[in-house]
């Protein structure tokens, strides 16, 4: 069963260092804290994703059926290794205490964090093979839905919207920009939208929902560089538009997947500088393993939205 890397974290309540790490990885990012992962052995998962179902009619009496089978492709999901070493020099430690190495292992884990999330979203093999294909690159055909045929993009319609989570089978959740959840804030104020709540979690964080499904929201990656701003392409191929994301996280559907759980290691003071090292180190990808698990609304302008 797929578990989330906070849960799969209380599985294993004695390792308090690395289960700090996690808990501060996974709440770096809203991606990260909702997604669940499935621990495989070995480097690769192969699995056959469904691509149509088997035809079914009636027959009368003394007829016979046509016979009829679903379609299965075969797919394949590599892992990559996330992580990065972190190195405090002694004089530091010496001079300021030891509470420096936690927070800058602090700010490397909250950098992973963010940088992977970029991955989720705009990862790309064809431009770097040590990462994994994102959303952008995975959703094609009927799954991608353009918000309208406006030049420079189109703004935000709830028809659209609506059309996008109706497209994805079981959806759970909602991926945006924080810009984008900001104007759906604005049309709740302006009576736009009768279908956006706000709740709060056991820890008194604001959860925002649409049509009951939580928006996950994204912002900056590690290098400060937005992750989905409205520089996208718009069918008219201009970079002016952002996408949302409707997606169905769960067993059999949008998935991450790790062999093991996030490792981190204290490599003590190198033999060659006068630096503590830490390394933290995660072999993890993703995996769709229904081909309407995922929807994605793109060529949406920077405007209010409409109903």
């Amino acid at each position: 069963m797929a578990l989330t890397l906070i849960e799969a974290a209380k599985l294993n309540p004695g390792d308090v260092i690395k289960n700090a790490v996690v808990e501060l990885y996974a709440g770096s990012s809203d991606i990260l804290g909702a997604l669940p992962f499935t621990s495989i052995a070995g480097n690769a998962m192969k699995y056959n994703r469904e691509g149509s179902l088997p035809g079914v009619g009636f027959r009368g009496v003394n007829e016979s059926y046509t016979a009829s089978t679903g379609i299965l492709n075969p797919m394949t999901e590599s892992l990559v290794i996330a992580g990065g070493d972190l190195d405090v020099d002694k004089f530091i430690l010496d001079t300021m205490g030891m509470n420096q190495r936690a927070i800058h292992e602090a700010m490397k884990v909250r950098a992973l964090a963010l940088s992977w999330t970029a991955k989720f979203i705009k990862g790309d093999t064809a431009s770097d093979p040590r990462e994994f294909d994102g959303l952008q690159v995975r959703v094609v055909g009927d799954q991608k839905i353009a918000a309208g045929a406006t030049a420079n993009g189109t703004p935000l319609s709830l028809t659209k919207l609506d059309e996008a989570i109706d497209q994805t089978l079981d959806p759970t959740h909602i991926i945006m920009s924080k810009g984008m959840a900001r104007k759906f804030a604005a049309a709740a104020r302006g009576n736009v939208m009768g279908d956006y709540s706000v709740t709060e979690d056991s820890m008194g964080r604001r959860i925002e929902k649409y049509m009951g499904l939580p928006i996950l929201k994204v912002d900056l990656d590690n290098t400060g560089t937005a992750i989905l701003p409205f520089t996208e392409a718009a069918t008219s191929g201009t970079a002016t538009a952002t996408s949302i994301y409707v997606c169905s996280l769960g067993d059999g559907a949008l998935t991450g997947l790790q062999n093991g759980s996030i490792d981190v290691r204290d490599l003590g003071e190198l033999q060659t500088s006068p630096l503590f090292r830490t390394r933290v180190e995660w072999y993890n990808s993703m995996a769709i393993f229904n081909g309407r698990a995922v929807t994605r609304l793109y060529s949406i302008s920077d405007a209010a939205i409409t109903v």
